[in-house]
């Protein structure tokens, strides 16, 4: 079969600025923060908000933030997500792509590529396995917008990687293996991004379940003691109330109780970022520290573990991943 008529898996991640400096970063935040499945506030009332204050604040600070990241390379995040895309593509099974819902290449732009130069199903994934509207909702709603626009709509799927995907939990449970590397912690805090509560409440909590469904499956998956784990939630952003526990004082409380040793594992991040490689890596270390702890180990993301891509691959043939695809 053509390569141009073979089932294409498009695998959709958050985005990344295009520089760690203030004016891509506020380029970048302009897009992320207009989008109304991150703040939902009226727009009258969140639109000068956003321009005259958190545009003209946050940019500077954010920067060196993601500054202290950066690779050789460019942005850990789109490094990543390109290996998870190569790894793939290397099965042989279909091609593939990437695209971000804020930032390039976007997804408008990655559409109307896959329309002239692609005839088959197009699998859309986004690299989120626990659903909420701020992250699979908004991915889904802008390829299907984009996907009209280039008029290939009609051979569009959604697919979804599933909470407890036998091939994810498999590939979580090999990172924190890995990350011990025979010395086990002597706690484990499993952080996934934060929603606000009404948010999580208005889903009919989908994703507080999905993320109890990861963190019981990683659990049974590296037969850890359910007493020396904690699910949390990081990366809270504005006054409203965030789901709880907060990771920044679970870490903290721990070092003050003596916990010595403590690892971090985020299984809401396919790839490494900002919020792991920094508000984890660097941020919550430091805490760990100051507060009395010795060592805080950040697991690695998944990214091109062979089980993860396995998982990938499969929703994107349509023998098997049809049946995993939401119309």
């Amino acid at each position: 079969m053509a390569d141009s008529a073979r089932p294409h898996l498009l695998l959709v991640n958050l985005g990344t600025p295009a520089a760690p400096t203030p004016e891509a970063v506020r380029a970048f935040l302009a897009e992320f923060l207009s989008d109304p499945a991150v703040v939902d506030l009226p727009r009258w009332i969140w639109r000068p908000i956003l321009n005259r204050m958190v545009l003209r604040s946050r940019p500077q600070r954010v920067a060196e933030m993601y500054e202290s990241i950066w690779s050789d390379r460019g942005s850990p995040l789109r490094v990543a997500t390109e290996q998870m895309a190569d790894a793939a593509r290397a099965r042989g099974a279909c091609t593939v792509s990437t695209a971000y819902r804020y930032g390039e290449p976007s997804l408008d732009a990655e559409m109307q590529r896959l329309a002239r130069d692609h005839r088959g199903p197009v699998i859309v994934v986004p690299l989120f396995p626990q659903r909420t509207d701020a992250t699979t909702g908004t991915a889904f709603r802008r390829a299907r917008e984009a996907a009209a626009r280039a008029g290939i709509a009609d051979r569009c799927r959604e697919a979804l990687v599933s909470p407890s995907d036998a091939g994810y939990i498999s590939a979580l449970a090999a990172r924190c293996r890995e990350t011990f590397a025979g010395t086990p912690p002597d706690h484990l805090v499993i952080s996934f991004h934060g929603i606000p509560v009404r948010y999580d409440r208005r889903e009919g909590r989908e994703y507080t379940r999905d993320c109890t469904a990861t963190t019981d499956a990683l659990l049974a998956a590296l037969d850890w003691p359910r007493g020396k784990a904690t699910l949390a939630y990081q990366s809270k952003f504005g006054p409203e109330p965030w789901l709880t526990p907060a990771t920044a004082p679970v870490i903290e409380e721990l070092a003050r109780k003596g916990v010595r040793r403590v690892a971090v594992v985020t299984p809401g991040f396919l790839t490494h970022g900002l919020e792991t490689l920094e508000e984890i890596g660097i941020r919550a270390r430091e805490s760990f520290v100051a507060a009395g702890g010795a060592e805080l180990r950040l697991v690695g993301t998944v990214e091109d573990h062979p089980a993860m891509i396995d998982s990938l691959v499969r929703l994107a043939t349509p023998e098997i991943g049809a049946a995993a695809c939401i119309a």
